[in-house]
């Protein structure tokens, strides 16, 4: 048995950044093909001594997670919405204890 199994169940955080340190590390070789326009602003884009590829993944992972990002919005809008007329009407009933001076 693995030693560290332990230490993972112990602390499912860590087991999720553990995996997600592995999987982030496997790498598969692709092929893509992109217009000069693009090839030139990636390349421009690229920090000092960064490859096409290590550019490419960062930037992939950020529009990735910004559209994560979008779509979690998305549905927290759905629910606000969903409850907007018993949440306006729990403001309005709020707002007849406020104090006016």
């Amino acid at each position: 048995m693995d030693e560290d199994a332990g230490k993972y169940e112990a602390e499912p955080g860590l087991a999720r950044i553990v995996h997600a340190t592995y999987l982030s590390s496997m790498k598969c070789k692709t092929s893509i093909t992109l217009s000069e326009v693009v090839l030139e602003a990636l390349d421009r884009m690229a920090p000092e001594g960064a490859s096409r590829s290590e550019t490419i993944e960062r930037l992939l992972r950020s529009a990735i997670a910004l559209e994560a990002r979008k779509a979690k919005d998305l549905k927290d809008l759905e629910v606000i919405n969903e409850n907007a007329e018993s949440l306006n009407e729990e403001a309005e009933d709020v707002l007849t204890y406020q104090v006016e001076p």
